[in-house]
């Protein structure tokens, strides 16, 4: 049985998760150690930065309609 999706055009300033939460959540996850809290994502910013390359060598342009993939995001 597939799991019930909630459409996005219903209340989309809610859907979003709280920034605030987040980052309470990752300094408990490592017991309020700031320091291995950055160090954690830091790591897993490279480790996906590394499977983001690995796609891009492996998908054709015709696969992605000729997207291909931005390492550095836009700026807010």
């Amino acid at each position: 049985m597939r799991p019930v999706l909630k459409s996005r055009q219903a209340k989309p300033a809610q859907s979003e998760p709280d920034d605030a939460w987040e980052v309470e959540a990752v300094l408990a996850w490592h017991d309020d150690d700031a320091k291995a809290a950055i160090r954690s994502l830091l790591d897993d910013c490279k480790h996906l930065r590394r499977q983001l390359a690995l796609a891009e060598r492996v998908m054709s342009r015709g696969m992605a309609r000729g997207w291909t993939p931005r390492y550095e995001r836009d700026a807010l």
